[in-house]
């Protein structure tokens, strides 16, 4: 695999979180606190545009939910798979587009389940202003399956990654992966401001504009999102 390839995260793992888990070189390795600090954000042009994007098209609730899955994803990683290999900087434009395809514009711009517009949307945007082939279809793939979870095949180790993070910040998910002061360190620079109820809203609006939207995989999603008891707290 070239270094191009395996940087941008293309990487087969399984699908199953469970056996990735199972499966780690130290399975019983313990989360340890990690600031914000510890984490610092990738900087590069294209970084600099599509955080720009996110900013001005995002409501603020959903682009400090974009970053706090930055944050979990690279602790989870870094702490728990340090073996994966793949670029911050792709995680990154993967991170503050991800959710991109919710926004009320795009959701009634289209017919077309919000991760498969907001991915097409990412490519377009990522290709158009410099960004390599490989990054951008990364990207791309990640967010048309980042809620693609399931227990059978395989997906890339990015979208494994912001499976982990988007489920520990939507659904309290795993919560024993990022320790408790990392978890108010990223909640301190990202409020949270009520995100619980406001994407538990927006998993209606996409199941009731869009009754055959990938969305309606995850049965009883929103009530999922609405019994985060981890992120309760922080609501």
């Amino acid at each position: 695999m070239s270094k191009t390839i395996e940087d941008n995260g293309w990487t087969a793992v399984p699908r199953s979180l469970e056996k990735l888990l199972a499966n780690r070189k130290n399975p019983k390795s313990k989360a340890t606190p990690l600031r914000v600090e510890d984490m610092p954000l990738p900087s590069s042009p294209v970084v600099d545009i599509t955080m720009k994007h996110a900013r001005d098209h995002l409501p603020k609730q959903t682009f400090s939910h974009s970053m706090r899955v930055y944050y979990y994803g690279q602790a989870i990683a870094m702490q728990h798979f340090p073996e994966w290999r793949y670029s911050p900087e792709t995680y990154l434009l993967a991170s503050l587009l991800h959710d991109i395809g919710t926004t009320d514009a795009n959701m009634s711009s289209t017919q077309l389940s919000f991760e498969f517009q907001g991915g097409i949307q990412a490519l377009n945007l990522l290709t158009q202003n410099g960004a390599p082939q490989s990054t951008a279809e990364s990207v791309c793939e990640t967010i048309i399956r980042h809620q693609d979870v399931g227990d059978t095949g395989n997906i890339t180790t990015l979208t494994a990654v912001i499976h982990f993070a988007t489920l520990l910040d939507n659904a309290g998910a795993n919560p024993e992966l990022v320790h408790k002061d990392t978890i108010e360190s990223v909640v301190k620079a990202w409020p949270r401001e009520g995100w619980t109820g406001c994407f538990a809203a927006t998993v209606r609006k996409e199941t009731e504009l869009k009754p055959w939207s990938h969305t309606t995989k995850i049965e009883g999603f929103a009530e999922k999102v609405e019994g985060n008891e981890t992120m309760r707290p922080y609501d």
